[in-house]
């Protein structure tokens, strides 16, 4: 079903930062930083996945996320929702339905045998699709799929995650180059003030986390090998 109400977006950003804390999504560890995909340290982390076991959570995320996109981008601006492989997929199930509107999923790359397809699902020439994910760093992983759904002939212009970093300033402009908007529900700041108001996090930890969100790259080379 359509949601046909919703909080202002700055309560909808506390109210997800909450539950992605309430799960246990959010770790924060100043000192032994995880390794991010990148190779490079980072004193946060975040599993999106877990959402999917927390039906509740879940549902909750899902209506904000789907009247996020249609009061940012239009209530009528879509023909296909679209996941990106893997984690994308099951959320772009749950707007899909919530938005009456059919699915597809895209691959990172071609299967590699059979149709070698990287989408899969009807997806029509001239469709207008929203790629759903469960989060974006810095964009750069978002605009391969963006890419295959273009090769399609469909039209890709938005993207839609729970969670965006909101710490790294080329995000929105490599994005931007691209023709694609992003939405999203919170970002580290706002489960950084989340985090303070339920004392989550002893007081060391959240200056570090502080710290990171600030200035995260000159972070990461003060600790690049450690």
């Amino acid at each position: 079903m359509i949601p046909t109400s919703y909080p202002e977006k700055a309560e909808i950003a506390s109210l997800s930062a909450r539950m992605l804390l309430e799960i246990g999504a959010v770790h924060f560890n100043a000192d032994q930083p995880f390794t991010l995909a990148s190779g490079l340290p980072s004193p946060t982390y975040i599993d999106c996945r877990k959402l999917i076991s927390y039906p509740r959570i879940r549902a909750t995320l899902m209506d904000f996320l789907t009247v996020t996109v249609m009061r940012e981008a239009g209530f009528e601006a879509f023909d296909n929702i679209a996941g990106g492989e893997t984690a994308g997929i099951p959320f772009a199930a749950l707007v899909a339905e919530r938005m009456a509107l059919p699915m597809t999923y895209v691959r990172k790359k071609p299967k590699g045998y059979g149709r070698n397809a990287r989408i899969e699902g009807v997806m029509g020439e001239g469709d207008r699709v929203l790629l759903v994910e469960d989060l974006t760093t810095d964009g750069g992983s978002k605009l391969s799929f963006v890419d295959a759904i273009r090769e399609t002939g469909a039209q890709c212009g938005h993207t839609a995650v729970i969670f965006y970093y909101g710490i790294f300033p080329e995000t929105e402009q490599t994005l931007g180059d691209h023709g694609v908007a992003l939405h999203h529900l919170c970002t580290w700041w706002d489960v950084l003030a989340e985090a303070r108001a339920q004392g989550a996090f002893d007081a060391a930890t959240l200056k570090e986390v502080e710290s990171f969100l600030s200035a995260p790259r000159a972070w990461q080379e003060a600790r690049r090998g450690d």
